[in-house]
Order: structure tokens, then C-alpha cells, then sequence
């Protein structure tokens, strides 16, 4: 298990763009499975909608590219950076309202020099309610 502190010493982000809050499993270089707990403080529930909270399906898809980027760091790409390339076959499948909890399992399908592709899956409870394929690119230098 990786905890926040753990998690902020990988990431760069920092609230409130930080998304990811513990990871629970991680298999390096194949998969990992993190958590967000979503409170109803969230700053983009204000404009998200007011009177009817609803988290943005972007940010759980950079969620989910977050816990990517811990699990390549902890499979050998520390020291370095990774960057958000591409988003393909996103679904939304149900909200994901304030007080949810929050389950990323995100695999490797790729993995070819700085190119790497990830598969990912939101799960509240048992329930998916998003999922996507999406591509980073590690380097050595800052963008």
C-alpha cells in the first residue's frame, strides 16, 4: 500500500489537481489499483454542478492517468517525467456524486521505450462508471 505522502513524493500535482489518495495493489509494470475519496469540499463541485454535484468525467479520467504515472514510476521510470499523450474509448457510465469512494484499476497494455498505453476502470461499490485507454510518454525532460 502506498499512502499520500508516498503519493505526493512521486507526483508533481498537489491540491487540488492531486486525485489520487492511496494505493491500495501494485504489480509493477502491469497494474495498479488506487483510491479517491470524493468529498463534497471538491473546489469543481461549485461550478459542477450547483445544486446537483456531479464530478467531472475528465478529472476521472486524470485520475486514473495519475495512478498510471505512480505505477510507472514504480516501475522503473523514476527520476523522470510523464506526460498525458492521448485519451481513447472514454465512457461514462453513472455519476460519481460527493461522499463516493473511488476505485482505479488501471493495466499496462503497452510498453515500448517512452511510449507507454494504459487500460483503465473506475469502479464506486462493485459499479463501473467510467473507463478509457489512454497513452503517456516518459522523459527526461520538463515540457
Amino acid at each position: 500500500m502506498i499512502d499520500i505522502k508516498e503519493i505526493q513524493s512521486i507526483l508533481p500535482h498537489r491540491y487540488p489537481f492531486l486525485l489520487v489518495d492511496r494505493v491500495l495493489e501494485l504489480e509493477q509494470g502491469v497494474r495498479i489499483s488506487a483510491i479517491k475519496n470524493v468529498t463534497m469540499n471538491e473546489q469543481f463541485f461549485v461550478g459542477h454542478f450547483p445544486g446537483n454535484p456531479v464530478m467531472p468525467g475528465v478529472l476521472i479520467i486524470e485520475a486514473m492517468a495519475q495512478a498510471a504515472g505512480v505505477l510507472a514510476y514504480k516501475s522503473g521510470v523514476q527520476g523522470r517525467h510523464v506526460y498525458f499523450l492521448s485519451i481513447e474509448k472514454a465512457k461514462f457510465r453513472k455519476p460519481v456524486l460527493p461522499g463516493d469512494q473511488l476505485r482505479f484499476e488501471v493495466r499496462v497494455t503497452h510498453n515500448r521505450g517512452s511510449v507507454w498505453k494504459f487500460s483503465g476502470e473506475a469502479f464506486v461499490q462493485d459499479k463501473i462508471v467510467a473507463e478509457a485507454e489512454f497513452t503517456a510518454m516518459v522523459t527526461d525532460r520538463e515540457l
